[in-house]
């Protein structure tokens, strides 16, 4: 790109890093530094504004470059994650959203271990929040190196490797200094940008075809080199009978995981009552079926005007469809609309991801301090008499371990579809947290050993499944391209991965050999149906 592009789109870049520090400054200086308001943010968030924060966190890089990217390559296929992460939300207001801000405390596992043996339960749901974490982080570091790799023209992979290592830096940063009232703040801010943006490119593709919604298929159709078979199913998930069953294990992956995101699930802590929840829950769900709808306009649009063979040769996932679009629409290369709608995307693109990954690093490392280390100290005591460090100390150390870990994570899997990568964290999530949040508020029955064996036998073979894909090995876009272990000939493990959460479920509870807690089961209904005793 030319260095107008690369400088006004690095003044935006620094504009809103330079925004989202002095929030994050700011409410360090004026936090209580309570576990609540670190973990919470003090419930004292509006539907209205902890709506749009659920919109920002969930409306990730997967969104804006990926899903675009995938329609922009293969048509309908593409639009099965624009369906999927939306109805996924149906799950959530109707299931989840209420009960779990009655249930819980902050993290899954309070809602779980509230009428279970609390140490297992902890160390469970605590190790499968961190690994759902970091997928979804990895996702977001992706998309920041393609975007970046974008802007300086495609050619600096140390640039990009870089870019990735700020990310991370940054999110350390925000989670540390504001916890979850600046990263609230942050996610609004973010989620009003995101939401202009996507609004205006909208507007700008319709105009270009007129407002005719046809002709802009048709045109995408003919520049696809697939002419009508691109408006039609089986182009990335038709053929063999392995293509269609990932295309129905990436369908139950994207509906079912969205119920067990931690960062999603903790946002509903930030409101003081269930009600609270509900609204905020309607509210997102306005914001986010608006954003995917636009999603469908903006990939069918970069088919149509860029072509899929431009967007491939620029990124071959097809990540930096968006900005690529956003060039044209302003003029083309070198034109000052061009220029100025070009850096206007691709910092509103590098604003999603920071914000995004703000708040899963900060769910992540939630679940580090108050699920794990909280549970070991209770166990240990206070060895040779020395004084434990604070849940929240704990939490600003573990958001460090989590953001290197993805930040080397991020730097490995860089040529993945952010997108994809952001299947696979919903798959593992559909699988080990899901299962065990669903019998703990429903299954009368339910029993420890059930809540433990339905977290592992999600998580472990959600895990390994992945390993021993093509996603891993055996194929030439997997992450070790050169060598072949794959056993599973599916991309996402979701076909399998999910039902074997459940079934782990039942049979530990089935074998266990303690009886439920009958009391502590009707304390725990009363309160997820009625808010009594809720937090």
């Amino acid at each position: 790109m030319s260095g107008s592009h690369q400088t006004l789109a690095l003044v935006l870049f620094s504009a809103f890093i330079a925004v989202t520090l002095a929030i994050t400054t700011w409410v360090s200086r004026n936090r209580r530094g309570s576990a609540e308001e670190f973990y919470a943010g003090g419930r004292l968030f509006s539907p209205m504004e902890n709506g749009f924060a659920i919109a920002g966190d969930y409306m990730s890089a997967a969104s804006f470059l990926g899903i675009s990217g995938l329609i922009a390559l293969f048509g309908y296929d593409g639009m099965l994650y624009s369906v999927g992460f939306l109805v996924a939300w149906l799950v959530v207001l109707l299931l989840v959203a209420e009960l779990v801000r009655n249930c819980g405390r902050f993290t899954l596992a309070d809602v779980v271990a509230a009428r279970m043996a609390e140490r297992p339960v902890r160390i469970a749901a605590g190790t499968s929040s961190v690994t759902v974490s970091v997928l979804y982080l990895v996702a977001q570091m992706v998309g920041a190196g393609s975007l970046v790799a974008l802007l300086l023209g495609g050619t600096s992979g140390a640039a990009r490797s870089w870019t990735v290592i700020g990310v991370g830096a940054l999110m350390v940063i925000y989670v540390s200094l504001g916890g979850m009232r600046a990263t609230t703040w942050i996610q609004i801010v973010k989620a009003v940008l995101l939401m202009a943006g996507s609004v205006a490119l909208t507007v700008l593709v319709l105009v270009r075809f007129h407002g005719d919604f046809g002709q802009l298929l048709l045109t995408a159709a003919e520049r696809s080199g697939h002419g009508r078979d691109f408006l039609g199913p089986g182009l990335r998930y038709g053929g063999d009978w392995t293509a269609k069953l990932d295309f129905i294990s990436l369908g139950l992956a994207l509906v079912l995981g969205t119920a067990g995101l931690p960062h999603i699930l903790s946002r509903f802590y930030t409101v003081p009552t269930a009600a609270a929840a509900r609204r905020s829950v309607v509210w997102s769900i306005g914001l986010i079926g608006s954003f995917y709808l636009m999603t469908i306009v903006l990939g069918f649009g970069a088919a149509a005007i860029i072509g899929p063979d431009a967007v491939r040769a620029s990124n071959a996932a097809g990540n930096t469809a968006v900005p690529l679009l956003a060039l044209d629409l302003g003029g083309g290369a070198g034109s000052t609309g061009g220029t100025v709608l070009f850096a206007i995307v691709a910092a509103v693109a590098f604003a999603t991801i920071l914000a995004v990954v703000a708040g899963i690093t900060l769910a992540s490392s939630a679940s580090v301090a108050h699920d794990l280390y909280a549970t070991l100290r209770r166990r240990r005591g206070n060895h040779a008499g020395k004084k434990p460090y604070s849940e929240v100390a704990v939490a600003r150390a573990a958001a460090a371990g989590i953001g290197v870990a993805a930040i080397g994570l991020g730097l490995l899997a860089r040529d993945l579809n952010v997108a994809f990568l952001v299947g696979l964290a919903f798959a593992v999530a559909a699988s080990a947290n899901l299962p065990v949040l669903l019998y703990s508020l429903f299954w009368r029955n339910f029993t420890t050993r059930g809540a433990v064996w339905s977290v592992y036998g999600g998580l472990v073979p959600a895990v390994l499944l992945v390993v021993l894909s093509p996603v891993v090995s055996g194929s030439p876009e997997a992450l070790f391209p050169g060598v072949d272990f794959h056993v599973f000939p599916l991309q996402n493990p979701g076909l399998v991965s999910i039902p074997l959460g459940f079934l782990a479920g039942w049979i530990g509870t089935a074998t266990s050999p303690e009886a439920p807690d009958a009391a502590k089961h009707a304390e725990t209904e009363v309160r997820a149906l009625t808010g009594a005793g809720a937090v």
